[in-house]
């Protein structure tokens, strides 16, 4: 049987088609962008290509100055209750041939392709008593009603005591892993929050997902949404799931940002390899054009450092939420950082040792050579020196990593931040 942490042996990178796009994404988009990754930025670890929301809905996006999404839309599915890709958005999955052919481009780039799925049974299905691959079940058979989400009517849970329930979830990640899926974000389960007193409910669709991708044969990722995540539930999702959104949907927006740090805090002791807090996509670059409002990012580029510096340190999943063929040369720049990128990809036992109104300080570890890092955030909206003494005996040790240039006197390190700013050190 497979083990989940030889999934993700370091926070998963790539790109995610929601910010830009919402629910409309087509092939020829996701393969433009995926061109994109594999010339600029795969070299600095990024490599998976996301395709979220209503990817078989033919209509999807149709319906926006009513409802974001439309109402028991007729997705495109096969006799087993199994969405498929609409053939209108992505043509190459004509005659049954699903995201085969796309995976099959995707990893050619040397990339890897993940999709979104909702938690549960398509409406649709259950209501056509759609069977269950594999068994003598029809949808409607193991579909709960009761269980739904507020904010999008596609489809019912899945009742785990019902036979053909787990036989359901196998049949669409052996699907999957026909197709060459390495990678599935699956919504409305990490917090359930139609349901107030049990945010957690979908806890038993999480055990059958990871039994069905370790029957599959594939190694697949699993992403949970949306957040806030529940601390107390943290031992389950280490168990079940490789990352999971400790924060509803993410936004350009200071505030957002701000309380995020202590979102980090809450779940510091929770990063391990194969099990990662996230803080969801990084709203930088052209965003929102799905949502029939495309914009630059509202974030200052000192915001747009302290974000990616903080999801850097602690470790999230880096998934950038930007239309990349249009990502300009300081944007992109502030992505391949590679001394921001080292700290994802080779540090640990990040800690929020200092956490106020103003400032914010980290700290984490070296993999390799026992060095240390340690971030200074200016939380305020003003410039501030920061006065650091030190009884380093080595002080040309103290190598300050690119973005803000500090100055080193002997035993003591200044540094003026603006506002809203961050600067990070590496002590050799």
């Amino acid at each position: 049987m497979l083990l989940k942490n030889t999934f993700a042996k370091t926070p998963p990178m790539g790109w995610n088609s929601y910010d830009y796009y919402d629910t409309t994404v087509n092939e020829a988009q996701v393969r433009a962008n995926a061109e994109y990754m594999a010339k600029y930025l795969k070299p600095y670890g990024y490599e998976y290509i996301v395709i979220d929301i209503q990817w078989s809905d033919p209509m999807a996006g149709s319906d926006r100055e009513n409802y974001q999404y439309i109402n028991f839309s007729h997705f495109t599915i096969d006799e087993y209750s199994r969405q498929l890709p609409a053939e209108n958005r992505f043509p190459s999955s004509k005659n049954g041939a699903g995201f085969g052919p796309l995976a099959d481009y995707i990893h050619s780039l040397g990339l890897k392709l993940g999709i979104h799925i909702m938690r549960g049974i398509p409406r649709y299905a259950a209501h056509m008593h759609l069977k269950i691959k594999g068994t003598n079940v029809t949808a409607d058979k193991i579909a709960n009603p009761y269980s739904i989400s507020k904010w999008n009517p596609d489809m019912y849970g899945v009742d785990y005591k019902k036979p053909g329930s787990q036989e359901y979830y196998d049949s669409i990640f052996e699907l999957y892993a026909k197709w060459g899926i390495d990678f599935v974000k699956v919504d409305d389960i990490c917090n359930t929050n139609f349901y107030p007193d049990n945010p957690y409910s979908a806890e038993k669709e999480i055990d059958m997902i990871n039994k069905a991708i370790e029957k599959c044969g594939r190694n697949i990722v699993l992403s949970l949404s949306p957040g806030p995540a529940l601390i107390e539930k943290a031992w389950h999702l280490e168990r079940y799931a490789n990352m999971w959104r400790i924060t509803d949907d993410f936004w350009d927006d200071w505030k957002l940002l701000k309380n995020m740090f202590e979102r980090c805090e809450v779940w510091q002791k929770h990063v391990s390899m194969g099990c990662y807090p996230d803080c969801d996509m990084l709203p930088v670059g052209f965003i929102g054009k799905g949502f029939g409002h495309e914009r630059y990012t509202n974030f200052t580029f000192d915001e747009q450092i302290t974000m990616m510096t903080l999801w850097s340190i602690f470790r999230s999943p880096l998934m950038i939420g930007a239309e990349l063929t249009k990502l300009d040369d300081k944007t992109l720049t502030l992505l391949t950082n590679k001394e921001v990128i080292h700290l994802i990809m080779d540090s640990k036992d990040a800690v929020q040792i200092r956490r106020d109104d103003y400032h914010a300080i980290w700290l984490s570890k070296d993999n390799n050579d026992g060095s240390s890092y340690i971030a200074f955030f200016n939380l305020s909206d003003e410039t501030q020196t920061l006065s650091i003494h030190y009884t380093f005996e080595n002080p040309e040790r103290v190598v300050p990593i690119p973005f803000n240039e500090i100055n080193i006197v002997k035993n003591n390190l200044k540094i003026s931040l603006p506002a809203m700013s961050v600067v990070t050190l590496e002590i050799e």
